[in-house]
Parts: structure tokens; sequence; C-alpha cells
């Protein structure tokens, strides 16, 4: 609906999402997301990183180079949460790996769509009943995804300029409108 929204306005854009927006990435999230066996955290870590590294230099870096706009489902901020909250890594070793991997680029703006650990587990679990595949990911505990919301907020928090939430726990129509409003602000600001 975003994308729909700014091509309408003629903006220039690049869709893209973590893991998987490029050949190596989708193999990457395969082997990782699809994977039966037991990831060491360190492996899971390092493999989200290896993907990030050749999504910012083979992809995001030559779309801004040419004055388009990136948008990406999941980036650096996801790994803070999953692997630094959620695995339990220092903050001070994920933000190396991330330093590492992404030279230091940073997104202008962050969308956190917030829902509760439950309604998220809801929605998990409708998915799958819709012929939605499951994921490695979507078996982790309640435990674990209240750590990685806590870390997503607290991000929030640090960085208001940057992150923005948005309620997410009503309809899709709902998050949409809320959405376009912190879009329309950002571009209102920096155009």
């Amino acid at each position: 609906m975003l994308t729909g929204d700014l091509r309408a306005r003629g903006t220039d854009i690049v869709v893209t999402r973590e893991p998987g927006g490029t050949p190596l990435g989708r193999r990457l999230r395969e082997a990782f997301l699809e994977t039966e066996e037991t990831v060491a955290p360190i492996a899971e870590l390092l493999l989200f990183a290896a993907d990030r590294a050749q999504h910012v230099e083979l992809l995001i870096k030559p779309a801004l180079a040419e004055g388009r706009t990136v948008i990406s489902d999941r980036y650096a901020d996801a790994t803070f949460a999953y692997q630094g909250a959620g695995r339990g890594f220092e903050p001070e070793t994920v933000s190396s790996v991330i330093e590492l991997a992404t030279g230091g680029l940073k997104p202008d703006l962050t969308l956190f769509f917030d829902v509760t650990v439950e309604r998220a587990i809801e929605r998990m679990n409708t998915r799958d009943g819709q012929g939605g595949t499951k994921n490695r990911m979507d078996t982790e505990t309640a435990e674990f995804y209240a750590e990685v919301r806590k870390a997503y907020l607290g991000i929030a928090e640090r960085e208001p300029e940057r992150f923005k939430v948005i309620d997410a726990n009503g309809s899709i129509e709902d998050t949409h409108r809320k959405m376009m409003e912190i879009i329309n602000e950002f571009l209102a600001r920096n155009s």
C-alpha cells in the first residue's frame, strides 16, 4: 500500500527485504529460515550480516546513488532486536557486526508496526491456517518475542526522530492511515 501511494506521487522506489533482497540473500533466507536443524546463535547473527552486506553493496547503495528511494522490509534494527535482545548478544557485538555489514548506512526513517505479542502470535497462527508458510523464526516462544518487541521500543525511545512506532493492532486500513500520516510528515519536512 505504501509503495502504491508513493509511486502514485511519482517517487522512484526500490522495494526489497531482509533477508532475501538479492539472489545470494534469497538463498541465505531459504537456508536459514527453512532449515530444520538447530542454528547456532552466532551463525544466525553472521548469516544475517552476510545477507545485509550483500544487500547494501549490490542493491541499496546503487539505488541511492541513482537518487531512488529504498523501502526495505527489515534492516539493521531487526538484528538489534532479534539477535541482540532475542538471542542475548551484547549490544557492542551486534553494533560491530552491523557496522561491518552496512558501512554505517542507516535509514532516514524506520517504521515499526507494533502489536502485542499475543496479537502477533494470533496473526501468525491465522496466516498459517490460510496457507501461509511458517518458518523457523515463527516457532519462537512468547518470551523471545517479548524481548524483541522491547528492544524495538527501546530503539524508538533512543532515536525518536528516525524510528517511528505505529500501533498496528487494528485493521490494515487503520494501520495504513497511521503510517501515511508519518510518511506525509516526513516528506514535508524533508522536501
